[in-house]
């Protein structure tokens, strides 16, 4: 398999998004982890099983010693960007988001990693300090243990609306079975980081009304995914997720 009549439509940091055809590829970067690589295929085939939409998995092979992923491509226009165009829409499409997530939340995967397991190790490779960290894992062991279906990184980015209005979920690399909360949490921190406070706090509010969720039960998960985040983040991001972090009673 060769790029030579593939086109780039898509740049993330160690990876490039390829369309050729029918087909998406993703290339990674030589130095990216081969196990995250063949973790993140092994996530998006296990999701595959669901009831959810998702671009199908294609292949696995290497291109000039690189890594790449091939999974059927969608055509279509992301949320986010539906939501830029179509400012009086927003409303609607933040309904369609949170709705969304909820049907996400529905599911089950059996052999998706424990996000339970997955956030006491990364709490433990953090710069926190051990009355921190000691802190965290106690209140991460206090939590229900629950075995939803989490995305891991659930935003208008990776929800792609087909002409048909059909929409389809990307991107299942951080995907792990646990607490819907966690990955409430989650998108309510990556609004947050795009300075999106007034989209973070509309996000919380109609996900908590139509899942019926009390709004603290979010926010004590919030230090937890912090932390969690902080781990492989961008440099301009870590001073914030960690001071997100060390708040040990989240008002």
């Amino acid at each position: 398999m060769s790029l030579e009549n593939a086109v780039v439509i898509a740049q993330r940091e160690k990876k490039t998004i390829y369309r050729d055809g029918d087909l998406a590829i993703k290339v990674f970067e030589n130095d990216f982890s081969k196990a995250d690589i063949l973790n993140e295929a092994l996530n998006q085939a296990r999701i595959e099983e669901t009831a959810l939409k998702i671009p199908g998995i294609r292949a696995i092979n290497m291109i000039d010693g690189k890594w790449a992923i091939y999974s059927d491509f969608i055509e279509g226009k992301t949320l986010d960007q539906l939501m830029k165009e179509n400012p009086e829409k927003f409303d609607e499409y933040l309904e369609l988001f949170v709705e969304l997530h909820l049907i996400v939340h529905e599911q089950k995967a059996s052999h998706l990693n424990n996000l339970k397991f997955k956030m006491s190790r990364k709490i433990d490779e953090t710069e926190l300090n051990a009355t921190t960290r000691y802190e965290l894992h106690t209140r991460l062991e206090s939590t229900p243990k629950h075995k939803k279906v989490c995305h891991g990184d659930f935003n208008p980015t990776n929800i792609i609306i087909t002409a048909e209005g059909v929409p389809y979920i990307l991107d299942w690399s951080h995907a792990s079975q646990g607490n819907a909360a966690a990955d409430a949490a989650i998108t309510y921190l990556l609004f947050k980081l795009k300075g999106e406070d007034d989209i973070a706090e509309k996000y919380l509010k109609l996900y908590c009304l139509k899942s019926d969720t009390a709004i603290q039960y979010v926010q004590k998960w919030l230090p937890i995914v912090a932390a969690a985040q902080s781990v492989k983040c961008k440099p301009e991001e870590r001073e914030m997720l960690l001071r997100w972090a060390d708040v040990v009673e989240y008002d």
